[in-house]
């Protein structure tokens, strides 16, 4: 097992070690960029519909957990898929970002939480 991977499962939400790979980190100033794609495994959600991976949709740019007082940026390109049968293009229901932020799920609720102290 990728040391790299096993430390990152405790630092990025579950989600992204999960059914993205980590294509690319870079450094730029204080801020730390990490580059995500979904993995290319046929979701189970579609049950036995015939799909195939047909590209991806835009990348979308999130903030996250600072690290060691870098600003941790994390770039996601999710996949689209194609419905053979029905010519459809499908994809999954991420929830990845915070509604009405341009940040994580956790990273939000912890500031929710915080601000009430």
């Amino acid at each position: 097992m990728d040391l790299s991977l096993e430390v990152l499962k405790f630092i990025l939400p579950e989600l992204l070690t999960t059914h993205f790979n980590l294509t690319r980190h870079r450094l730029q100033g204080e801020d730390l960029h990490l580059y995500f794609e979904e993995k290319g495994s046929v979701p189970q959600e579609f049950g036995k519909a015939l799909i195939i991976s047909h590209g991806f949709h835009k990348e979308i740019t999130i903030q996250d957990f600072p690290l060691r007082g870098r600003t941790v940026l994390l770039h996601i390109k999710r996949r689209r898929w194609l419905d053979k049968t029905t010519g459809k293009v499908v994809q999954r229901d991420w929830n990845l970002v915070a509604q009405g932020t341009r940040m994580t799920i956790e990273f939000a609720a912890f500031l929710k939480v915080l601000n009430q102290y």
